[in-house]
């Protein structure tokens, strides 16, 4: 099964911006419980954490797409190496603010100043998307690996970021988190010769936003109702966990989710895409929404933590496919000169998503029976089907048109 990924990364250069990336997105999966437990352990209040935590997924929603328009403007290194240098300021900020006891809406100023982080992961799929412009296979073996990768991290992040905060100090998940962040950014704008072109003339910047394309439009709208399903399912599972009384073990049930998305990611890598990207995408909306009735069912029957697990592991194979579908797609309506804000504008999408997927389970779980929070996942990828049926249209690339990727290098 490996062997096409081993063929995929005989390509010069693409294994070193690959690692590279990774650190920067290991970092990113570190920060949001690295924070939380950092202000719950120094000021003694989980609902001033989880604003300033909240606070700052709203700033880098708003953020990201900028970032991204300036990396289609001016170039992937010229604009990451600022962008992590500045970071480090609000973070060194954030930790010397909790540590001094200053006042509350300091941390939320520091914490709010740190949206400037550049989106890894997105340059590194425009880049294989420059680089595998002319191989659409090939680009679907690489969009599944680096799903596979985003999975990986939220599997090992948190856990990381954990383990160092409650044996070390609480600031040591933060401190990690913003040294990886700077260290994988540094190391990845490093790698010029895998940087994709930029328009290069002052006109550059007079194509408007990419939400101009209605396909954007519609996936955006739908990676917000992907979004609401992560950021439910995580808070009810661990409502539901900490219900039965076993909370520690939330921790392995969400990484069941995060596992099954990764094998998932790297067996469909493997398979040959067949037929149009906008048709394969709602069969991966269809399949996701499937799957997640399982999850619903485990926690209205009360079948207990071990089949909770099982489900909660089939419905993870949904996403993956779904959101390399997805991504493609993205990269097959939008020219290259405007990808690295595509994406971000589809990334701020899922974070939203999140937001709002976290706090309406977090409301159904004080209000209703621990498994009843499984229902917002469930509907949320209901929803993504149905915004994904009613824009099918627009989802389609025309035929006549070169594939946004095809007509990166003119």
């Amino acid at each position: 099964m490996f062997s096409p990924y081993r063929r995929l990364f005989a390509r010069p250069g693409t294994t070193a911006f690959t690692l590279a990336g990774l650190l920067g997105r290991l970092s990113m999966s570190m920060t949001g419980v690295s924070l939380v437990v950092l202000i719950a352990e120094r000021r003694g209040s989980y609902a001033l954490a989880g604003t300033v935590a909240a606070t700052g997924l709203v700033t880098g929603a708003i953020g990201m797409p900028v970032i991204g328009r300036l990396v289609d403007r001016f170039g992937q290194a010229r604009v990451t190496v600022p962008a992590v240098l500045y970071c480090v300021v609000p973070l060194s900020g954030l930790l010397l603010c909790v540590r001094t006891g200053a006042p509350d809406w300091t941390l939320y100023v520091c914490w709010a100043a740190g949206a400037a982080a550049p989106n890894l992961g997105g340059m590194a799929r425009a880049r294989w998307a420059h680089l595998l412009r002319d191989e659409p296979d090939e680009r679907h073996l690489a969009n599944s690996f680096e799903q596979a990768l985003d999975e990986l991290c939220f599997m090992a992040g948190p856990v990381l970021g954990m383990v160092l905060c409650t044996t070390i100090a609480p600031e040591a998940g933060l401190l990690t988190a913003g040294g990886l962040g700077a260290v994988g950014g540094l190391l990845f704008a490093a790698q010029r010769r895998t940087e994709p072109p930029t328009a290069g003339h002052p006109a550059a910047g007079r194509h408007g936003s990419p939400l101009r394309v209605p396909g954007l439009r519609v996936l955006t709208v739908t990676f917000l109702s992907t979004g609401m399903i992560f950021g439910a399912l995580d808070l009810t599972t661990v409502a539901y966990a900490d219900a039965l009384g076993h909370r520690p073990v939330a921790g392995g049930l969400l990484a069941l989710v995060a596992a099954g998305s990764c094998v998932a990611g790297l067996v469909f890598g493997t398979l040959r895409p067949n037929g149009p990207a906008g048709v394969r995408f709602l069969r991966g909306l269809a399949a996701m929404a499937g799957l997640l009735l399982l999850p619903l069912a485990a926690g209205l029957g009360g079948v207990g933590l071990v089949l909770l697990g099982v489900a909660l592991f089939a419905a993870g194979t949904g996403t993956a496919p779904t959101m390399v579908t997805g991504m493609m797609l993205l990269q097959e309506l939008l020219p290259q000169r405007q990808l690295n804000e595509g994406m971000a504008i589809a990334v701020s999408g899922i974070v939203v998503g999140i937001s709002a997927g976290s706090a309406l389970a977090g409301t159904v779980a004080e209000h209703a029976g621990p498994g009843a929070g499984y229902w917002i996942p469930a509907g949320a990828a209901a929803l993504a089907l149905l915004i994904g049926l009613a824009g099918h249209r627009l989802l389609a690339v025309p035929a006549e048109a070169p594939q946004g990727v095809v007509g990166a290098s003119h």
